[in-house]
């Protein structure tokens, strides 16, 4: 019975090793992958944010620096 149940919960199936193995790696490939992603994002949107900051100011009706 105990034989019937390792092997029914995947046991030491070769091929069901490597599977796993193979989607434990694809599942690290797309967590580094999100984590580039979502660092290039900030860095868009801290860009962006910057740019309409800058876009706010505007320099004809800005104050003269004092002298």
């Amino acid at each position: 019975m105990a034989k019937a149940l390792l092997g029914y919960v995947g046991g030491s199936d070769p091929r069901l090793l490597a599977e796993m193995r193979r989607l434990q790696q694809r599942v690290q490939d797309l967590e580094s992958e999100l984590g580039r992603i979502q660092a290039e994002n900030e860095a868009l949107t801290a860009a962006a944010s910057h740019d309409r900051i800058m876009e706010s100011v505007d320099a004809h009706q800005a104050e003269p620096a004092l002298t």
